[in-house]
């Protein structure tokens, strides 16, 4: 497998929700802000629906909490606050809200003009999550619309659901890897989000929280990329 070499310029990182910018691109982002590089994160949706019957947190709390979480996340691999959109598209709905992800390309748009990137990074379009196929079609429309932007996609849910942690990626595809960045500062990020880990939501048994292995997998693990197309 070729290593990753990104092209110059910006990098912009869309995560389908907050944790995912750390689990997918944790290693990448640190690289780049540790090297003085500009990188920016798109948190897509508002992160409310990970625990639907507690009662102790409900979806404002929830919302409230998850940017809270994903700020620091980023500010362990070397960015800042500054360095974070928040879109509040509403989680696990997105596919239903907004069909092919026309609405969702167009906010996605309005940063990527902003900040110019070189390269999009973005959720697998075979990730089996609804917000992460939406966000990989926003991806490749807001491309199509930027002739030149180069467009990377990353797996998580697709690679932990493969029998080898190797993740699928679409025939003739082009797979790279990024083997740089500490295992201890991106697993620090990844720990971050708490909410998601079961250690800090405690009335919502069928809650979500990361499988056992989920988090350490991904902080030791080099990070894989694969080349889209625009739509």
């Amino acid at each position: 497998m070729d290593r990753l070499v990104l092209e110059r310029g910006p990098v912009v990182v869309l995560a389908p929700h907050a944790d995912d910018e750390s689990l997918g691109c944790g290693h990448l982002l640190a690289s780049l802000w540790a090297e003085g590089g500009a990188a920016h994160v798109i948190c897509l949706t508002d992160g409310a629906a990970s625990h639907p019957a507690s009662r102790t947190h409900p979806p404002a709390r929830l919302r409230a909490i998850r940017r809270t979480e994903l700020g620091r996340a980023v500010t362990r691999l070397g960015g800042t606050r500054a360095d974070v959109t928040f879109l509040d598209f509403p989680d696990a709905a997105s596919h239903r809200l907004h069909g092919p992800g026309a609405d969702m390309a167009r906010s996605i748009g309005v940063v990527l003009d902003r900040v110019a990137p070189a390269t999009l990074i973005a959720p697998s379009p075979l990730d089996p999550h609804c917000d992460h196929e939406a966000g990989a079609r926003a991806a490749r429309a807001a491309v199509a619309a930027r002739p030149g932007m180069r467009l990377l996609f990353y797996p998580v849910w697709s690679r932990w659901k493969a029998s080898d942690r190797a993740a699928p990626v679409p025939e003739g595809t082009t797979a790279f890897a990024w083997a740089g960045g500490s295992p201890g500062q991106k697993r620090a990020a990844i720990d971050c989000h708490r909410s998601q880990t079961g250690a800090v939501i405690h009335d919502d048994p069928d809650g979500f929280a990361m499988p056992e292995g989920f988090a350490a997998f991904f902080a030791e693990a080099p990070e894989l990329y694969f080349r889209g197309r625009a739509a």
